[in-house]
């Protein structure tokens, strides 16, 4: 494989974001904040995107929502997802995030299967109105472009195998100035479950000009070469399979970059960084509410490990350091600070699978034409972000 290239975003009035490393962090509800964010920038994350806030949310100014636009000062990439289903109260949002917030690249959400989005016409479905989705698109591209920031697109397929929308939409997004498009290689109906279609992210990258970064099924370093190889992506970007594991990065930095390192934790690392998480939690937003932010991480971290069901309901209940402290001590003990990482859990799939829709929740009619201009889709998002 030829030598990876560093991935740039750039404006229509040529801002750009020189991204050295293209691996990026996918935003995932509830988990790239900032401490976690930072735990990947540590290891090796080129770009690593704040969660997903909605744009009335933001222009709401709901509290949960700014809450969520934490960043540290060592974030010297400050990256935010935002999702809208109105072009004007998007262009307010990310006006917003480019002045209030200070974002240096902004990634606009159309990727979500979840059906009480997909059922007001939000989400993953609104691609299907080409004309609001260019709309929304060029809203966005040009609110961000006053502040000479660039704007990326993220999509899935399309609704079903029977309603592709992502090269359409792939089109439309390039001409509305977006400086690049993340590929999510699933449809709506397969939500997170089977295997993503990594010839999708092949088609997208032969129709469009712009980069094309491939989202899906990356567990491991070889399964980002080989997709990077298969489909000729600029790069990757992870959400679940750095769950438990933000070292992951470590190793796909260093594949892309042809380095032969892989790195395999043994539990007295692992309790480490799961140590050093707890720690920018608790800078993030305290102790108390950083320790309970911590708990979900819990099961991801020690997945495989002989922790026993004991430890591991009390590692889900941890609210201060001295419990924290105690509880690892006791883990690491117990198995041995040299306990092997479980091989047995390389490669696999983590994090929320699940099974396929029995069928895509959308509004009546939807299939019915393309234009989406005149509807009011203001139900599709809420104005408190978070999911």
């Amino acid at each position: 494989m030829d030598q990876i290239k560093p991935l740039v975003l750039t404006s229509p009035s040529g801002g750009q974001v020189v991204v050295e490393t293209p691996v990026v962090l996918a935003p995932m509800a509830g988990v790239t904040n900032a401490a976690f964010r930072t735990l990947c920038r540590e290891q090796g994350a080129g770009l690593y995107v704040c969660e997903m806030i909605t744009s009335r949310g933001l222009v709401a100014g709901d509290r949960k929502t700014d809450a969520m636009l934490t960043f540290f000062d060592s974030e010297t990439i400050r990256s935010v997802q935002t999702y809208g289903t109105d072009p004007q109260v998007l262009a307010r949002a990310v006006d917003m995030l480019c002045t209030r917030y200070r974002a240096d690249h902004v990634d606009l959400n159309f990727g979500c299967p979840v059906p009480k989005v997909t059922r007001k016409g939000g989400g993953g479905v609104l691609p299907w109105k080409l004309d609001l989705f260019g709309a929304i698109v060029d809203s966005a591209v040009r609110a961000a472009d006053r502040h000479r920031v660039p704007v990326t697109v993220k999509l899935r397929i399309g609704l079903d195998e029977d309603h592709e929308t992502y090269l359409d939409a792939g089109r439309i997004a390039e001409q509305a100035g977006a400086a690049a498009i993340c590929l999510h290689a699933r449809t709506v109906e397969q939500a997170y479950s089977g295997h993503a279609h990594w010839d999708a992210i092949a088609r997208l990258v032969e129709e469009v000009d712009v980069p094309v970064l491939g989202n899906g099924d990356i567990w491991e370093p070889a399964d980002a070469l080989a997709m990077i190889s298969r489909t000729g992506c600029a790069g990757v970007e992870v959400g679940r399979g750095c769950l438990g594991r933000p070292w992951l990065f470590r190793d796909l930095a260093a594949a892309l970059h042809g380095q032969p390192v892989r790195t395999v934790p043994n539990l007295g690392e692992v309790a480490a960084t799961v140590r050093r998480h707890g720690e920018l939690l608790a800078l993030q937003m305290g102790e108390k509410h950083g320790l309970t932010d911590l708990r979900k991480h819990m099961s991801w971290y020690f997945k495989g490990f002989p922790v026993g069901g004991e430890l591991r309901h009390g590692l889900g209940l941890v609210d201060s350091f001295e419990s924290l402290d105690a509880l690892l001590a006791t883990v690491v003990d117990k198995a041995g600070a040299e306990c092997p990482y479980p091989e047995r859990e390389l490669g696999r799939p983590r994090g929320r699978q699940g099974s396929p829709r029995h069928k895509v929740v959308m509004p009546y009619g939807w299939l019915d034409d393309r234009c989406g201009l005149q509807l009011d889709l203001a139900d599709a998002e809420v104005a408190v972000s978070g999911g």
